[in-house]
């Protein structure tokens, strides 16, 4: 909401009401005082940051996944051909299905 609107509002509601002994004197003026002084806060500011802690974290996460891969023993090939096990994993539940057939 616009401030300048809010403080149009508040201000035409607190004339609407009558005026009370229990308030202290010039005490409008020190609350709007101190509402004016007050530095308005940036929206994006917690995104901003929050990101950037997050983009942080990535770059981290990705190092030790970089040193890991890069210091880890290299696997020896025992043969096998990642294509014939996907293939023959497709196909069990039809070689199954015909070695129950009479």
């Amino acid at each position: 909401m616009n401030p300048a609107e809010l403080h149009n509002k508040l201000i035409a509601a607190a004339r609407l009401r009558a005026a009370d002994d229990r308030v202290p004197y010039a005490f409008e003026q020190r609350i709007m005082a101190h509402l004016a002084a007050r530095p308005v806060g940036d929206q994006w500011l917690g995104w901003t940051r929050g990101l950037w802690r997050a983009a942080g974290a990535c770059v981290a996460v990705a190092v030790v996944f970089g040193a890991i891969s890069l210091f880890s023993p290299a696997r020896t090939d025992t043969g096998n051909d990642l294509s014939q096990d996907f293939e023959n994993t497709l196909l069990a539940s039809v070689d199954q299905g015909d070695a129950t057939a009479p």
